[in-house]
C-alpha cells in the first residue's frame, strides 16, 4: 500500500473520530476533556488533508500548516487529559510560543535553507512532549481501579516516543546519491510512520471512548450511592459500606462504633422557615459532621432528618469523645440564613459491634440509644453496649 492511500485511510478515519466525538460531546458536553479530544482528533483530519493538497498549495504554506496542526493535535490530547483529571489548564501561551517557533523555523528550512531532516525533526519535538505529558497525566489512581487511563497512557507514550525517535531511523537509512536500495528503505520508512501514526489514532480514540465510559460510570455510581442533597451516602450505599466493615472487624479484631443522629424538632424548622430553610439545615449539619470525622469514618443519610455514622477502629472513649463534640458543635453553630440564624440541636445514640451482630441489629441498637437521647430531653448522647470509660 503506498503512502497516498494510507494518508486518505488516516484521514479518513480521523474525520470519522471528530464527527463521533463532537456528536458524544454535543449530547454530553458535562465531560471534562471531550470537547478537547475533539479538537484534537479534527487537527488531525486538517494534518492529513494538507498532506494530500501538496500539489495544490505553496510549499512553505503547506509546511507551516502541517508543523501547526501537528503540534495542536498533541496540545489539545493533553489539554484534555488535564480537563479529564480535574487539572487546572496551562498558560497557553507558552504553547503558542513553541509552536510558532517551529512553524517559523519550518519555513527557513523550507524557504532560505531547504532542510527536509530538520523540518521532520521539528515535526515531532512539540507533539513528542504533548505526548509525554499526556501520558504522565492520566497515569494516577492505580491500574485496577483505572485501567482504561493507563492503556490511554501506554498509547501515548508510545507515540510520543516514536515522534521523538523517528528522525534517527531516517538519519539511518538516508540515500546516498544514486543508491537505489536506501532510497527504497526510506520509502518503507515513510509508509511505517503513517501506518504508526494510523495505528496510533485509532488506539487513543478507544482510549478517549474508554475514558468516557469510565467518567458517565462513575457519575451513575456517585448517582446511586450519594445522597444529592448532603453528598453523603444514601442509605443503601452507607448499608453496603457498614457490612464490609463488620467482616473487617471480624477478621482484624478491631473497634467498630456506630452514631444514629437525629436533628432535633426538624419538622417545625420545615413548618417556620420552608423546605429551603430544612435543606439548609441539613447541608449545614452535615459540614460540621464531616469536620468532626477522619477519614475513614463513614456518614449516611438513612432517611429525613435522620443520619448514621459509623467508626471503624474507634475505643468506646473515642465514640463518645466524637458524638459530645459534634453535639456541641452544632448547638454552638447555628445555621445563617437570609432571614436569620436557625438554632439547631441533635440527638445522638451511640453503640460499638458486637460479634455476632449483623448491620441491622447494630443499627437498631445505635436507633434505640437515639431515642432514649430523646426521651431524656434531646441535645445528648445516649450509649447502648458502649462500655464506660475505666
Amino acid at each position: 500500500m503506498h503512502s497516498p492511500t494510507l494518508v486518505i485511510l488516516a484521514g479518513i478515519l480521523a474525520a470519522l473520530v471528530t464527527t463521533v466525538f463532537y456528536a458524544v460531546w454535543y449530547f454530553n458536553k458535562g465531560i471534562p476533556g471531550l470537547r478537547l479530544w475533539t479538537l484534537s482528533f479534527f487537527c488531525a483530519s486538517v494534518f492529513c488533508a494538507s498532506l494530500l493538497m501538496r500539489d495544490h498549495v505553496p510549499e512553505v504554506l503547506l509546511v507551516m500548516l502541517t508543523q501547526a496542526s501537528i503540534a495542536m493535535v498533541a496540545y489539545f490530547c493533553f489539554l484534555g487529559s488535564r480537563a479529564y483529571m480535574g487539572r487546572a489548564s496551562v498558560p497557553h501561551g507558552y504553547a503558542a510560543l513553541a509552536i510558532a517557533a517551529v512553524m517559523a523555523a519550518a519555513a527557513y528550512f523550507t524557504v532560505v535553507q531547504p532542510q527536509m531532516g530538520i523540518r521532520f525533526a521539528l515535526a515531532g519535538s512539540v507533539s513528542g512532549v504533548c505526548f509525554l505529558l499526556t501520558a504522565h497525566t492520566l497515569a494516577r489512581g492505580g491500574f485496577r481501579n483505572v485501567p482504561a487511563r493507563y492503556l490511554f497512557a501506554i498509547v501515548a507514550s508510545l507515540h510520543g516516543l516514536f515522534l521523538l525517535l523517528r528522525p534517527l531511523l531516517f538519519k539511518l537509512a538516508a540515500p546516498d546519491a544514486g543508491n537505489g536500495a536506501d532510497a527504497g528503505m526510506v520509502a518503507l520508512l515513510s509508509q511505517f510512520v503513517v501506518l504508526e501514526a494510523t495505528l496510533s489514532l485509532v488506539l487513543m480514540a478507544f482510549g478517549a471512548l474508554m475514558l468516557t465510559n469510565e467518567y458517565i460510570t462513575r457519575e451513575l455510581r456517585h448517582l446511586a450511592e450519594v445522597d444529592p442533597l448532603t453528598d453523603v451516602f444514601n442509605r443503601r450505599a452507607f448499608l453496603t459500606l457498614l457490612e464490609k466493615a463488620i467482616s473487617s472487624a471480624d477478621r482484624t479484631q478491631s473497634g467498630l462504633s456506630v452514631l444514629a443522629i437525629d436533628l432535633d424538632h426538624f419538622k417545625k424548622v420545615n413548618d417556620t422557615w420552608g423546605h429551603k430553610g430544612g435543606d439548609d439545615v441539613l447541608r449545614h449539619f452535615v459540614g460540621l459532621a464531616t469536620s468532626c470525622l477522619r477519614n475513614e469514618d463513614v456518614m449516611g443519610r438513612m432517611g429525613g432528618e435522620e443520619f448514621a455514622i459509623f467508626l471503624p477502629n474507634a475505643s468506646s472513649e473515642g465514640t463518645r469523645a466524637i458524638a459530645e463534640r459534634l453535639r456541641a458543635m452544632v448547638a454552638s453553630q447555628p445555621v445563617a440564613t437570609d432571614r436569620g440564624p436557625i438554632g439547631l440541636t441533635v440527638s445522638i445514640g451511640a453503640t460499638q459491634y458486637l460479634p455476632g451482630d449483623s448491620s441491622d441489629a447494630l443499627l437498631q441498637r445505635a436507633d434505640e440509644a437515639m431515642y432514649l437521647a430523646k426521651e431524656h430531653g434531646r441535645n445528648r448522647v445516649e450509649a447502648l453496649a458502649l462500655s464506660r470509660p475505666s
